[in-house]
């Protein structure tokens, strides 16, 4: 009897490495962010084109387009420090930024 109770308690053992390896990953997922322009205010439709433009380096017109197609995805793989920045300067803007 005693091989069979220690036995049942190897494979009970076994599972809980199984989900802490499983939690380790979603958490190194969530250092990288992915940027999206959701809206804005349409009085400060143009400063919001000027901060595109220099943000992604597009062209005056391209940025133009850019900020007209919104909602529209801005960056990805973005750490959170930068996001922040980023959300707080087109928020002062007028902008509406998510951070995905």
């Amino acid at each position: 009897m005693p091989m069979g109770g220690f036995g049942a308690a190897a494979p009970a053992a076994a599972p809980a490495p199984v989900e802490e390896e499983e939690a380790a990953p979603a958490a190194q997922e969530k250092t990288l962010f992915t940027l999206t322009l959701k809206s804005f205010d349409t009085a400060a439709k143009p400063k919001i084109i000027k901060e595109i433009k220099s943000m992604l380096g597009l062209s005056l017109v391209d940025s133009k387009k850019f900020v007209e197609s919104a909602p529209k995805q801005m960056k990805e793989g973005i750490p959170k420090d930068e996001c922040e920045k980023i959300i707080a300067t087109m928020k002062a803007l007028g902008g509406v930024v998510v951070m995905e």
